[in-house]
């Protein structure tokens, strides 16, 4: 935010400068415009332009033709307001409703249409939103550092989630609080604001791997907390817990390797394989207990295939 503040500062004043140099009528109002132009990406800032210098023309034009038809009442203004915005609005164009106003305001203080303050106004909107463009495009923030600290936390939470699985499938007397799970996805959705921020802020080239990878995790987190609900229902400990809590210990491990292995998912369905030539529960609750981890493995599966899946896209980070 500090960064937007000092380049919107900076607009400003150049766009200023540059309207007084060339004698333009209002020339503060190019640095309201280049306040305006300033965006947090290059992408959005300049599709916040382009929208801004069309609904500017319009609403000038429009603007022109009312003023020359009918005169330079002050109610006209109520007019314009009432027949544009909704028109702008419809077409896709409010965030240039503002900007349109401060040139069409500028031209009925002149109470004229000649070309001449047409002309003005039409400078006033290149210099402004010209100088915030060009403020954007030199320079946006580099977010890689702040995006591989984000990974790390992200990891290191899904490590410690996965250990308290591992701990409470091997005793379930073991107690956890669970805020490791708000705080994941809280760092998840961090992440994903920042690298979308990243990939709009390159104009040439769509594909981003720190997208790929905050969009991967925040998949991957549905299926983490149905483990963990499923996880609630082991009240005992058998046989096939401890199993498949010595998945989730290699897990512990596997989930912050850069590169996806497999070899968990093998160990998986090696267990499964197990599970299946094992007897029959004979109690109720033993029931309860192996359908529990039974569809924890499950649900861990879909959790591995997302990461077999999407791993391959962001190799390079």
């Amino acid at each position: 935010m500090g960064i937007r503040i000092i380049k919107t500062a900076v607009a400003a004043v150049i766009a200023i400068y540059i309207a007084t140099y060339f004698n333009l009528n209002f020339p503060l109002s190019a640095g309201l415009l280049a306040i305006l132009g300033v965006d947090i990406t290059k992408r959005r800032s300049l599709m916040n332009v382009l929208q801004r210098i069309v609904a500017s023309v319009l609403g000038l034009l429009f603007a022109s033709l009312l003023f020359d038809i009918i005169g330079f009442y002050i109610w006209m203004i109520g007019a314009y307001i009432l027949l544009t915005y909704p028109i702008l609005s419809k077409m896709k164009l409010k965030d240039g409703i503002v900007t349109s106003s401060v040139i069409v305001f500028h031209v009925f203080s002149q109470q004229s249409i000649h070309y001449e303050v047409i002309l003005n106004e039409i400078w006033l909107l290149i210099i402004g939103l010209g100088s915030a463009t060009l403020i954007n495009l030199l320079y946006m923030p580099k977010v890689e550092k702040d995006l591989k600290s984000i990974r790390i936390q992200v990891e290191s939470l899904l490590s410690e989630i996965f250990k308290q699985m591992s701990a409470h499938l091997k005793d379930n007397s073991s107690i956890w609080h669970g805020k490791e799970l708000i705080e994941v996805e809280k760092k998840i959705n961090e992440g994903l604001d920042l690298a979308t921020r990243s990939s709009e802020n390159n104009l040439f080239r769509q594909e981003n791997g720190w997208l790929n990878y905050f969009q991967m995790r925040g998949r991957q987190i549905e299926s983490v907390n149905k483990m963990v609900n499923l996880v609630a229902q082991v009240f005992e400990s058998i046989p096939q817990g401890k199993m498949t809590a010595a998945v989730f210990d290699k897990l512990i491990k596997e989930v912050k390797e850069e590169y996806y292995s497999g070899r968990i998912l093998d160990d998986l369905n090696h267990i499964s394989e197990v599970f299946k030539e094992m007897d029959l529960p004979k109690t109720r609750e033993e029931f309860e207990v192996r359908s529990a981890i039974l569809q924890l493995c499950l649900e861990l599966e879909d959790y591995l295939n997302i990461a077999k899946k999407e791993k391959k896209k962001f190799l390079s980070l």
